[in-house]
């Protein structure tokens, strides 16, 4: 196709179309014309309300539901209890399947580790000896017991889909420091997506050039259509290029108000400057013997997530806003995420072996590279799991939105600390109830945002993260 072809012969989504050469081949059209996205200010960091503790974020979501019960919410009276019933107790129906069985302890010991003692099971030594670097809240509460609502809330605040993530929220409010990355990555689980797949990272009706970018961490090219197809002379791409990019100008001057245009043309932006920060983001090639060992990355168990950590503290450290690692999927026989409603040791077991290690190892890659200090460390899951068996003989936990723990590291938090409880056996909040919207606000603090003034107008309702929730949890902070 020529550049001198005219551009009143067809429309543009016919040259669109027809063009073809994927994603990366539109975005540089739109290369010709940098200077009309940068004056719209899509690329620059933003002022924030107030001096930021932290710079960036990496959140760790493990998939399916932890329990809390046997990791890091030691309960001795539930030892004390084990075997009895909790039937007229309140006890009845709190889990997803609601067909409760009686008590059941911890199926881990529990050991002190650190200066600040902080209990955690003998499931995760590898967390265990990063507990002084460690905020507990112990008294998480979700809306939902079901995956897919559990987890939207987790993410975006709401348990209804079609609501901005954290990451979407914080690349509308903060941009990015690095032009030739996105500001917010998806690495998933190389075995699967977790339940709700890609709306766990949507931008909602935020701009879509703040929708989080999934890599795909199951190939060897982590994002699809970046390359120029094989075939395709240089001629040939850079008069296509051309032409479109008139007609993009053209489109763009006869519609001035169309921000969605906009927005679009700014991912294609993005994904042509891509083109070639990816590939060099993501090569770990030129990582140390020691830093490889560190993640365990020859370790069977855990390969594929110890890559994803590894790959996330690169982007972290070339200006990524937001890397969110997911960790397990939704689908899978055996379970291929941490929903242990069959037997909670055998589910648990396959799962720490998966995330225990790297989770650490990328705690203390960041302290070694003076990245902690500036990087907030989120670890959290949708819910926990039941104290009760599910049902009678059973060796599994059913899901519990009602108590669970999470925690928060690195910039602006008090480590080997813990905020909140549950009650003596793990089943309902006995302290310092914490929503999800004060843990929201509480993240947005740490990166110098006060949640009740990002907002953005939809619907006629200026919305928010936390919606008309949230407080800050000024005890976490340092």
């Amino acid at each position: 196709m020529s550049a001198s072809r005219s551009i009143s012969a067809f429309s543009r989504r016919d040259f669109l179309s027809s063009a073809g050469g994927g994603l990366g081949g539109v975005a540089l059209a739109w290369l010709l014309n940098r200077d009309r996205a940068r004056a719209s200010g899509s690329a620059s960091a933003q002022a924030t309300h107030f001096p930021a503790k932290a710079k960036r974020v990496v959140q760790i979501f493990c998939a399916g539901g932890v329990s809390h019960l046997e990791t890091f919410d030691f309960k001795p009276e539930l030892d004390r209890m084990h075997g009895k019933s909790l039937e007229g107790k309140g006890g009845e129906n709190l889990g997803f399947f609601g067909k409760p069985g009686n008590l059941m302890k911890s199926v881990y010991p529990f050991r002190q580790h650190g200066a600040s003692g902080a209990w955690v099971s003998d499931l995760l030594p590898h967390l265990a000896g990063c507990a002084d670097d460690l905020c507990f809240i112990k008294s998480m509460f979700a809306k939902s017991n079901n995956h897919a609502p559990a987890a939207f809330q987790m993410h975006s605040g709401f348990t209804l889909n079609g609501f901005p993530c954290v990451g979407a929220w914080l690349s509308y409010g903060l941009g990015t420091e690095n032009e030739n990355l996105p500001a917010f990555v998806v690495l998933p689980d190389p075995r699967g997506l977790p339940a709700g797949g890609s709306i766990n990272w949507t931008s909602g009706f935020l701009p879509a050039n703040h929708q989080g970018v999934a890599f795909r961490t199951n190939s060897g090219e982590p994002v699809a259509d970046l390359r120029t197809p094989e075939g395709i002379p240089a001629s040939a791409r850079a008069a296509d290029m051309d032409l479109l990019a008139t007609m993009n100008r053209e489109f763009a001057d006869a519609n001035p108000g169309d921000s969605a245009f906009a927005a679009r043309l700014r991912s294609y932006e993005l994904a042509a400057r891509m083109q070639a920060s990816i590939p060099e983001a993501t090569n770990l090639d030129g990582e140390s013997a020691a830093v490889r060992q560190l993640y365990g990355l020859d370790d069977s168990a855990n390969r594929g997530f110890a890559k994803n950590c590894l790959m996330a503290r690169r982007l972290l450290e070339r200006g990524v806003r937001f890397v969110q690692i997911l960790n397990g999927g939704a689908f899978g026989s055996p379970r291929i995420n941490w929903d242990g409603h069959e037997n909670v040791k055998d589910n648990h077991d396959t799962q720490a072996a998966t995330m225990d290690k790297p989770v650490a190892a990328l705690i203390h890659d960041l302290k070694q590279r003076g990245m902690f200090e500036d990087t907030l460390f989120v670890w959290s899951t949708e819910f926990g799991r039941s104290p009760l068996t599910q049902g009678i003989g059973s060796l599994g936990r059913d899901h519990h939105p009602s108590v669970f723990t999470c925690f928060l590291a690195g910039a602006g938090v008090k480590g080997g600390t813990s905020y909140g409880s549950s009650d003596e056996i793990g089943y309902l909040v006995g302290g310092n109830k914490v929503i999800i919207p004060d843990f929201h606000a509480t993240i947005l603090h740490l990166l110098g945002i006060d949640h009740e003034r990002l907002t953005f107008y939809h619907n006629g309702i200026n919305r928010r993260l936390t919606d008309v929730h949230g407080h800050v949890i000024k005890e976490l902070l340092a």
